[in-house]
């Protein structure tokens, strides 16, 4: 690149100011639960043990594993009968692509950023982020692992434990640069409910969720089971955040295709997830929901929200479409929907469709697909050239709107 194209670079850069990342990761220590569970459920809740890295192997809704019987140890969590190791994959910052491997690796392998909030912190700073929110690891994107935990006693518990640490621990040190999100228990409604109430009270805007509760086994948000959750979180401002993969399920086209058809076309959850909410009513009858598509992407909206209205309206005698949606399924987006992008160019194009009041930007640290340290660069190089005041906007102000932020608080400019 010339020195010229480089200057023209920088000065696009400059243009990002402080982001607010509304999806990264976490890899929970070791303490999450063992220093917080009861002591009669101490050798079933989740644990950090330590076995020589196996070999995984894809059985219906994730990977089957066991210890191997030589090599170097690796940290496995031990939750009731089951052993799961920790991943590079999910501990991917700071390596390059080719050594990003489906293997186990301990704590000693990874960055401290991945799991002890100062060091996260310094990362941030590196990569020009204000603050941050993680969704979970060890438990999935929406706490399924406790929804199919055999003891729902001990599974209420470990879902209490993490939001705990998440606010005190995890977040209560940063100075309000890591914004907590926490758990429900999935197999209950009205318990849920109860716990958006009380980690609302403590200062937690956002609540994880399935995008598609129905892959779960869970009732469908058409049937009213859920309406006491959704209640809660509109009464409390809650943002009901929705990874992509909380269903579990992702297509694949073929059964023998490779792990990378799956990865490309993982967003097709997220349009079925978004399609459901907007032909369902939840967003007519909770008028003030706040709900976040994370790690979605933005680029396939437009035609969805096109084709959704036109069904609406073509198909009405058929299709159900206003059986309980009785306004345009775009009205409900615009007015209740955020989604998160990070490598979406396309999107930006479209960003007079998408909305530039419904996106957020994020980094997805600490994973291989996030841009961690180069997040500014990545943003630059996508919306850099637009408007600064809507650069703006989706670099951090859609984010403390959706979440309440202050919007008074944050680092120059230039990131540190």
């Amino acid at each position: 690149m010339n020195m010229g194209g480089e200057r023209v670079r920088d000065e696009l850069v400059d243009r990002i100011p402080p982001i607010i990342d509304l999806d990264a990761h976490v890899v929970e220590p070791p303490g999450v639960w063992s220093d917080r569970l009861p002591a009669r459920y101490r050798d079933t809740g989740p644990r950090i043990e330590h076995h020589p890295a196996g070999t995984p192997r894809l059985s219906g809704t994730g990977y089957v594993e066991e210890p191997g019987t030589d090599g170097p140890d690796v940290a496995w969590w031990h939750y009731e009968d089951q052993l799961i190791s920790i991943k590079r994959t999910i501990a991917a910052a700071g390596y390059p692509a080719d050594e990003v491997e489906l293997k186990s690796v301990g704590y000693d392998d990874m960055r401290p950023g991945c799991w002890q909030p100062k060091a996260r912190v310094a990362d941030m700073d590196l990569n020009g982020v204000e603050a941050q929110l993680c969704f979970p690891n060890l438990p999935r994107f929406c706490g399924q692992l406790f929804l199919w935990g055999q003891d729902r006693e001990l599974a209420r518990l470990c879902v209490e434990a993490y939001n705990d640490w998440m606010v005190e621990e995890w977040c209560g040190s940063s100075g309000g640069r890591l914004l907590p999100l926490t758990l429900v228990s999935m197999w209950d409604a009205e318990l849920a409910a109860a716990q958006v109430r009380f980690n609302a009270a403590r200062g937690v805007r956002a609540v994880a969720f399935s995008e598609l509760p129905t892959y779960l086994g869970l009732p469908s948000i058409y049937t009213g089971y859920w309406d006491p959750f959704f209640a809660a979180c509109e009464e409390t401002g809650t943002v009901v955040a929705m990874h992509i993969g909380s269903g579990t399920q992702t297509p694949k086209a073929s059964g023998d295709s490779p792990d990378a058809v799956a990865a490309t076309i993982i967003f097709g959850n997220s349009v079925a997830g978004l399609v459901d909410l907007l032909y369902s009513g939840i967003a007519h009858r909770f008028p003030r929901i706040k709900l976040l598509f994370a790690e979605a992407q933005i680029g396939w909206i437009p035609y969805v929200l096109e084709r959704s209205d036109d069904v609406w309206e073509t198909h009405r005698g058929w299709s159900n479409s206003k059986l309980h949606c009785p306004e345009p399924p775009s009205t409900y987006y615009y007015r209740n929907v955020t989604s998160c992008f990070f490598k979406d160019a396309v999107g930006v194009d479209l960003l007079d469709r998408v909305g530039e009041d419904n996106v957020v930007f994020e980094t997805d640290y600490p994973h291989q697909d996030g841009t961690w340290p180069n997040s500014r660069q990545a943003a630059a190089e996508q919306f850099g050239h637009l408007d600064q005041a809507v650069i703006d906007k989706i670099a951090r102000g859609n984010a403390i709107a959706l979440l309440g932020l202050d919007p008074l608080v944050g680092l120059d400019r230039k990131g540190s």
